[in-house]
C-alpha cells in the first residue's frame, strides 16, 4: 500500500474530483461511512448501550466526522457532537453534513469555552474529528483546549485519518496533538503515522478506502509502499506437507569467532524458527567448543582460523566454497569479527559466490571501500547495515527526512546491484529499479545488540526456501519486527532481549498464517 505526503493526498483528491468527477461530498461521505462500519465492528459489541462523543473542527476533517456521527447514530449508538463553530464558519461539505445530522436529531454542542465541559465525558469512546491530513504548525486558542482536553479523558480515542495537531509528513507535532488509541486513515497511510513519535501518538492504525480510482493513485508515481500482513503473507512460500528437510532450505551461516559466538549461535537459532530444513554455522576451529554447546537443532562446522586470534582465516576459502556449494543461502557476518584475514576471506568469497546471501555486521565493514566487488557479485545479495554500518559502507549519512532516506536507500540499491535493507526506526527496504518498502512493525526495545543477529538468521532462512531477496528482507523484516512488539508486550521494551524475540517467532508466523 503506497505512502503518501499531505501534498500528494490532496493532488490525489483533486484528480478525483475534477478529472474522474467523483465530488467531493461523495468522497466524505464515503469516509464518514467507512470508518464507522470500522468502529461498529472493531469497537463496538451492543450499539444501544454504547455511547460516543464526536468532536468536530471546522474543515473537511471535520465533516467526516458529522459523517461518522450520523452512521454511527443510525445504528443505534448514542451519539453526541461537539464542535468548533459557529456553523457559518464551516468549510462547505461539513457544513452540509452539520446539517443532516442535525436534522437527524443528534445532540450538538457549539463548544466555545472548554471550561463549560464537564471534566469527564460520559462515554465509551471519543472520535477526534478536529484537524485532518492537511494540518500544520500548532493547534491555537479553542481547537488546543479541545485536544489537551480529549487527552484527559479516560477512554478509548479514535482519531478521523490523523491524530489532530500530528503532521502528516513527518510525525511531529509543534504543540497540542490528540493522543489516539486507534487512527482510521483515509484513501491511502501517511508517512507521519509511521514516523516517530507519530506512530506512538496513533495507536493502531487502519486504512479506510473512500472510492478513490486505483488509476488516480498509479498515475502519482509513488515510490514508497507501506508493508502491510497481507503482503507478507503472500510472500511466505507453502510448505509441502509430505515435503523433507531438504526441501525447505539448507542454510550456511559463517559467523562467530572468539567473544562473539553469541552472534552466530542467534542468527542459527532464528533461522531454525523461521522454518529452514538444515543449517551450518561455519566458525574457526577455535570457538566451535562454545557454539556447539550452544546450539541443539543447529550444526557447526569448524573453519581454520588465525593462530590464537579465534577468527576466520584466509587459508579457510576453498573449504568454505565447498561447503556453500552444499548449500542453497547463506548469512555472511554476524560475529566474525575484524581480523585483516577474516576481512580479506570475506572479500575473496563474495568475488565468486552465487548463492542467495546476506551480509550483515562486519561481513558489511569488511566490503567498506571495496564496493566494486558487491557491484561484480552474480549472487542474489541483501545488504542489512544499521545507520553507522552504511556511513561507512558508502561513505554518506543517512537523511533524517524520511523522503530523502528513501531515495538515497534506491539510489544505493541501484548502484550496488543489491536489495538494501538499511535498519532503523522505521527500517527502509529497496531493489534495484523498485520501490521502497517501509516497515510499520518494532520498537525501541529491538534497539541492542544482538537484534541484528535475529534479522540474518530470519532473512537467511526465508532465502534458503526459495524467496525472492525482495521478499525474503520484506517478509523478514515485518516478521523481525513483531517478534519484537511481542516480545515487548510480555517483557516491557526496557526488558526484552533479542533471544525473547527469537521465542515469539513461532507466534509471529501463527498469527500471520493462522
Amino acid at each position: 500500500m503506497k505512502l503518501v505526503t499531505a501534498a500528494q493526498m490532496r493532488a490525489i483528491d483533486q484528480e478525483t474530483i475534477q478529472k474522474v468527477g467523483i465530488p467531493g461530498p461523495e468522497l466524505m461521505e464515503n469516509a464518514g461511512r467507512g470508518i464507522a462500519e470500522q468502529i461498529l465492528t472493531d469497537h463496538i459489541v451492543d450499539a444501544e448501550d454504547t455511547n460516543v462523543v464526536v468532536v468536530c473542527g471546522k474543515g473537511n476533517n471535520g465533516g467526516d466526522g458529522y459523517v461518522v456521527a450520523r452512521y454511527l447514530h443510525e445504528a443505534g449508538v448514542s451519539v453526541t457532537i461537539l464542535y468548533v463553530g459557529p456553523r457559518e464558519k464551516l468549510s462547505d461539505d461539513a457544513g452540509a453534513n452539520y446539517d443532516r445530522a442535525k436534522k437527524l436529531g443528534i445532540p450538538m454542542s457549539e463548544v466555545a469555552d472548554p471550561d463549560e465541559l464537564p471534566d469527564e465525558l460520559d462515554c465509551d469512546i471519543v472520535i477526534d474529528a478536529i484537524f485532518g491530513t492537511g494540518f500544520d504548525g500548532a493547534p491555537r486558542g479553542i481547537t488546543e483546549d479541545l485536544i489537551e482536553y480529549i487527552n484527559r479523558q479516560e477512554t478509548e480515542v479514535i482519531a478521523v485519518d490523523m491524530p489532530s495537531g500530528l503532521n502528516a509528513d513527518t510525525g511531529r507535532h509543534e504543540g497540542a496533538v490528540v493522543e489516539a488509541s486507534f487512527t482510521y486513515t483515509l484513501a491511502l497511510p501517511k508517512y507521519g503515522l509511521y514516523l516517530s513519535p507519530g506512530r506512538e501518538l496513533s495507536g493502531v492504525c487502519d486504512t479506510v478506502p473512500i472510492g478513490i480510482p486505483d488509476e488516480v493513485v498509479e498515475k502519482m508515481e509513488l515510490t514508497d509502499e507501506l508493508i502491510t500482513p497481507e503482503m507478507v503473507i503472500e510472500f511466505l512460500p507453502a510448505r509441502k506437507p509430505d515435503g523433507h528437510k531438504g526441501d525447505f532450505g539448507k542454510l550456511v551461516l559463517v559467523a562467530g569467532s572468539t567473544g562473539l559466538t553469541g552472534a552466530a549461535c542467534m542468527a542459527g537459532q532464528s533461522a531454525a524458527r523461521s522454518g529452514a530444513g538444515l543449517i551450518k554455522i561455519a566458525c574457526p576451529h577455535s570457538v566451535l567448543p562454545t557454539i556447539a554447546a550452544k546450539m541443539t537443532e543447529v550444526m557447526s562446522y569448524p573453519l581454520p582460523d588465525v593462530a590464537k586470534k579465534g577468527a576466520l582465516a584466509v587459508r579457510a576459502l576453498g573449504e568454505l566454497r565447498k561447503l556453500i556449494d552444499e548449500h542453497d543461502a547463506v548469512v555472511l557476518g554476524p560475529g566474525i569479527g575484524r581480523h585483516r584475514e577474516t576481512f580479506e576471506l570475506v572479500r575473496r568469497l563474495l568475488s565468486k559466490l552465487d548463492k542467495p546471501t546476506i551480509i550483515d555486521a562486519d561481513g558489511l565493514n569488511a566490503l567498506a571501500g571495496h564496493l566494486d566487488i558487491i557491484r561484480d557479485c552474480s549472487a542474489p545479495l541483501v545488504l542489512t547495515p544499521h545507520p553507522g554500518e552504511f556511513k561507512r559502507l558508502v561513505e554518506t549519512s543517512v537523511p533524517e527526512d524520511i523522503r530523502e532516506a528513501s531515495q538515497m536507500v534506491r539510489d544505493v540499491a541501484d548502484d550496488l546491484g543489491v536489495v538494501l535493507v538499511l535498519k532503523g526506526s522505521p527500517t527502509l527496504i529497496a531493489e534495484p529499479g523498485g520501490l521502497c518498502y517501509i516497515n510499520q512493525t518494532g520498537n525501541d526495545g529491538m534497539a541492542t545488540g544482538g537484534s541484528g543477529d535475529v534479522l540474518s538468521g530470519i532473512i537467511g532462512a526465508f532465502l534458503g526456501q526459495g524467496m525472492t531477496a525482495i521478499e525474503a528482507a520484506v517478509a523478514g523484516v515485518f516478521i523481525h519486527g513483531m517478534t519484537g512488539d511481542l516480545a515487548a508486550e510480555a517483557y516491557t521494551n526496557r526488558g526484552m532481549i533479542p533471544t525473547d524475540m527469537i521465542s515469539f517467532l513461532p507466534k509471529a508466523l501463527a498469527l500471520l498464517e493462522g
